[in-house]
């Protein structure tokens, strides 16, 4: 009997063991989230993310603990290069003499990089990219030349 009674209640702490390991994570209220979204923004830790998203995520399933940092970004690409082998005009077009000097300055520049797209003179550079697009690099070399 005592040996029925031991097994019994072996198996019965084993049946608890498993159900608090696959018990679910109790949702964090939103007082517990804020304070855990000011730890980590305090420790550097939000890696970019908004409040509103680490809210919802805590809220529903338990964020992830301030202690672990979220793994580092990949290193983001280089900036591209100042136009490498991309052809730049060298003075604002005179067909623009009627306008403002920054419009001036656009039109010129967009006249080129519609003519260099049909040819491969971009230098690979979009027209606005982060990092400095074809405006942003040839607008520089007009201001340099007037």
């Amino acid at each position: 009997m005592k040996t029925a009674l031991l097994i019994a209640s072996g198996a019965f702490a084993a049946a608890l063991a498993v159900a608090a390991v696959s018990a679910p994570v109790q949702a964090k209220t939103m007082k517990e989230c804020a304070a855990q979204w000011q730890e980590m923004k305090t420790n550097n830790q939000t890696e970019g993310m908004k409040y509103r998203d680490f809210s919802k995520k805590c809220m529903s399933e338990g964020a992830p603990a301030a202690d672990n940092p979220p793994p580092p970004k990949p290193e983001a690409a280089a900036p591209p290069a100042a136009g490498g082998n991309a052809v730049f005009p060298s003075a604002v077009s005179s067909k623009y003499s009627s306008e403002s000097a920054g419009k001036a300055r656009f039109n010129t520049c967009l006249d080129q990089y519609h003519a260099n797209k049909n040819n491969g003179g971009n230098g690979g550079m979009k027209w606005i990219q982060k990092g400095g697009g074809y405006y942003s690099e040839c607008n520089k070399r007009l201001k340099g030349a007037a």
